[in-house]
């Protein structure tokens, strides 16, 4: 399980930096506008940083609870690979959303930490979620279909200031990736599969008709 301190301690120790020098933080963030100029750095870099200490002990947790399951199944190299493509996932989908918007700027593992999530639950899909407010396990399938459909609400209200398209992006590229790597899983539970492809069927759907 090292690969899994080795990005934790990663992202605590670019997010600390952040934290103590601003200079730092506003060079490697992801900013639309310095990335469609070429500086494509950001692109990896803005998932190592974080806004606060809470943002990042959120990811963090989040991660330190999905990642097993998946570096389990498939080993150090195929974790990295689906962590790094939910990552990529997650930033191309905001650079998309935000192309009009030179000025828009993020930070955080979210999506690539979305995309382990769903790696996840491709993997064990009875395994349960517990969140804070809920004392009961909340079935990891239905809670990634929830999730989903409500990162799709946070799309079009853009009444926060989550990245939910960068979640969503990092949703994509782990179930692809997934997929990709162990397509017996659609064969395992087609109906999970299928469920969970529809909030991003939505997704595409309200896109395409320009209301998100």
């Amino acid at each position: 399980m090292w690969v899994l301190y080795v990005l934790i301690a990663l992202n605590v120790i670019m997010s600390y930096r952040g934290f103590q020098d601003r200079l730092f933080f506003h060079q490697y963030l992801f900013h639309v506008g310095s990335i469609r100029a070429g500086d494509q750095v950001r692109m990896f870099s803005s998932a190592f940083l974080h806004a606060d200490i809470p943002h990042l002990a959120f990811n963090m947790i989040a991660l330190y609870s999905f990642a097993p399951v998946v570096v389990l199944k498939f080993g150090t190299l195929t974790f990295l690979l689906i962590y790094v493509a939910s990552l990529v996932f997650g930033n191309m989908l905001s650079l998309y959303m935000h192309r009009d918007h030179p000025s828009y700027t993020a930070v955080g593992a979210s999506g690539a930490v979305s995309g382990i999530m769903y790696a996840s639950i491709l993997i064990e899909p009875e395994g349960g979620i517990y969140l804070f407010f809920i004392p009961l396990a909340i079935p990891a399938y239905l809670f990634g279909f929830g999730y989903l459909l409500f990162t799709i609400y946070g799309m079009r209200a853009k009444s926060d200031n989550i990245g939910h398209d960068a979640h969503f992006g990092g949703a994509i590229g782990g179930l692809a990736f997934t997929l990709m790597k162990a397509p017996e899983l659609f064969l395992l539970n087609p109906l999970l599969v299928i469920g969970l492809l529809v909030p991003i069927a939505i997704m595409f759907v309200l896109l395409r008709m320009g209301k998100l």
